[in-house]
């Protein structure tokens, strides 16, 4: 666990405009000062991000809320009660002031309170808000390790070792602006969680509702160099005697015992629980990425249960396959 020195010392290089890479319980963010509008700028260029994709600001605490939002539904705060710190992210009606590079222009802002020691510590002692996409260059690969963000960014920027992410992908985003609730990202806070929390509020979604964009919501993201194949288990052998006809080597990633090693170069068996999946999903990703063993990365595809669904949408963006993930948990009535 990193020093208080080396916390004070990055929440420093944060207030003179500097970048910082932390651990979150979710994934390594890329960190600047959100009020700060060079700071933003030089965080975009480096991870090459789009300005119409916004970011999510990381809090110290829900008091800092009033600074971001321009209101706090009955929703948020019983789901900040329920969730917060932790793998969460609302989407509420931003504040004045709050800079257009962080929102992408739009009228609301993505906040949440992450749950990982060190990340709290860095918000505590900097004491504002911090923009924190993932540490990587647009759209590839979430680092989920210190060691994954400095083979993104050699040494560009401080990075702030809090050891292996425990959740692993990125977290649940709910729509909380317009009335009712949506989730925009699904993640390991699952729909059915939040139903039940939400289960005595009578709210409804406005009649003109549009959808915020969101970090993650492009057709392709969260991907490898190489090119994904997200497979079927039925389809498993005939996809890797069809790569190895072709010369291929396949890296796979598999639940079942149906793909036969003879067939790939790098074969990994993954774990039938969705939290231990998700916990070693893009580290086993970033391995097979840099392998020179491997040409095309082919992965069994989870099951349809709910529990699955967050790993689900990870996977098929990889793959560049569109996921729908727009899922009204309370509105309507409902």
């Amino acid at each position: 666990m990193e020093s208080s020195k080396r916390i004070e010392k990055a929440a420093e290089i944060l207030a003179c405009g500097g970048l910082v890479a932390f651990p979150t319980e979710t994934v390594y963010g890329l960190g600047a000062d959100a009020s700060n509008p060079e700071a933003i700028a030089a965080l975009y260029a480096l991870k090459g991000r789009p300005t119409s994709h916004p970011s999510i600001v990381h809090l110290a605490s829900t008091a800092q809320l009033q600074e971001w939002c321009l209101e706090v539904p009955d929703e948020a705060i019983l789901l900040a009660a329920m969730f917060w710190p932790g793998p969460l992210t609302m989407v509420l009606k931003r504040a004045p002031g709050v800079l257009d590079a962080i929102t992408g222009g739009q009228d609301t802002v993505a906040v949440r309170i992450p749950s990982h020691p060190v990340a709290r510590k860095l918000l505590e002692t900097f004491g504002r808000g911090i923009a924190a996409p993932s540490a990587n260059r647009f759209g590839r690969i979430s680092p989920t390790s210190a060691e994954d963000v400095r083979f993104e960014f050699n040494d560009e920027v401080m990075v702030l070792d809090g050891g292996q992410c425990q959740v692993g992908i990125e977290s649940t985003i709910i729509d909380l602006s317009a009335g009712g609730a949506r989730i925009l990202r699904p993640g390991m806070i699952q729909e059915e969680s939040i139903r039940v929390a939400l289960s005595e509020m009578q709210t409804a979604a406005s009649a003109e509702l549009t959808t915020p964009r969101v970090p993650g919501d492009l057709p392709s993201h969260y991907a490898p160099k190489k090119t994904v194949q997200l497979v079927d288990s039925g389809r498993l052998t005939e996809t890797l005697a069809k790569l190895l006809a072709e010369g291929k080597n396949a890296g796979v990633l598999v639940l079942s015992d149906v793909a036969a090693d003879s067939s790939s170069e790098l074969r990994v068996s993954m774990s039938c629980s969705p939290d231990v999946y998700a916990f070693a999903l893009y580290k086993n990703l970033r391995s097979m990425d840099r392998s020179d063993r491997v040409d095309v990365i082919v992965i069994e595809r989870p099951p349809s249960s709910p529990e699955w669904v967050a790993i689900t949408d990870r996977l098929t963006r990889a793959a560049g396959e569109r996921s729908i993930v727009n899922s009204e948990v309370c509105g309507d009535g409902t």
